[in-house]
């Protein structure tokens, strides 16, 4: 069983539990989709002294605090024993977000989904549980995998690009507040360093008034993508 080491955020106990469950009591119902997203190995060609940046946008229509305060870098570094630890950063401020067994995998998957569960659970209401719970279904239905082009480095790289829809034919679908189309996008690359290059959570748009013009603007949006690659001297 794979030992996770909760550093001041509960939440990552209760994923880490999400995610031992998950593998132990649905093996092979979506192997292709599941073994892509949650793909082990993929720090280990990455050297120990190495950090890598990873920018998170949030925008929301409702919950601008949220937005503000989710916004900044997630940096992953490696400590002694093998360890992954992430912390987020916004300016001045530091905090440790969790460390996980660098052999198991790039932990930013696990950040991506428990942070849009938790943001949709605060701005739309609803069970975090049930929300979780529908992503874990998402993962075990027939999904297709694009094969797509990325610019990295100045070259172009080939990827894969995975998108589940967790409440796309959810009984309760008029409770969600626009998180009803709720789109999680992860596109990978084994020419990425960590394997994720990008990571997006996005729902439905609103017309807004701006400017006297009429814009469509998503009711919640996470982005997390790639951006530097830091090896210290």
């Amino acid at each position: 069983m794979v030992r996770f080491q909760v550093l001041r955020t509960p939440v990552w106990g209760l994923f880490a539990a999400w995610l031992i469950l998950f593998g132990t009591t649905a093996p092979g119902l979506a192997a292709e989709v599941y073994d892509l997203l949650f793909k082990t190995g993929t720090l280990d060609g990455i050297s120990r002294t190495a950090v890598l940046d990873y920018e998170r946008h949030v925008s929301t229509r409702d919950n601008e605090d949220l937005a503000k305060r989710e916004t900044g870098t997630i940096s992953l570094s490696f400590a002694p024993e093998d360890m992954a630890e992430l912390q987020f950063k916004q300016g001045d401020k530091h905090r440790n977000l969790g460390s996980f067994p660098a052999t198991v995998g790039n932990p930013m998957i696990m950040y991506f989904v428990e942070t849009v569960v938790r943001d949709m659970a605060s701005t739309a209401g609803g069970s975090p549980f049930y929300i979780r719970n529908r992503v874990k279904a998402a993962l075990v239905k027939k999904t297709p995998i694009r094969e797509e082009t990325i610019h990295v480095n100045g070259r172009d790289v080939p990827a894969q690009t995975v998108t589940l829809y967790p409440f796309e034919n959810d009984p309760n679908r008029d409770r969600m507040r626009g998180f009803e189309d709720l789109a999680l996008t992860v596109t990978m690359s084994d020419e990425v360093p960590g394997w994720y290059y990008e990571l997006k959570a996005e729902t439905g748009g609103k017309e807004v008034r701006s400017s006297g013009k009429t814009e469509e603007a998503p009711i919640y949006s996470s982005s997390i993508v790639l951006a530097t690659l830091e090896v210290p001297q």
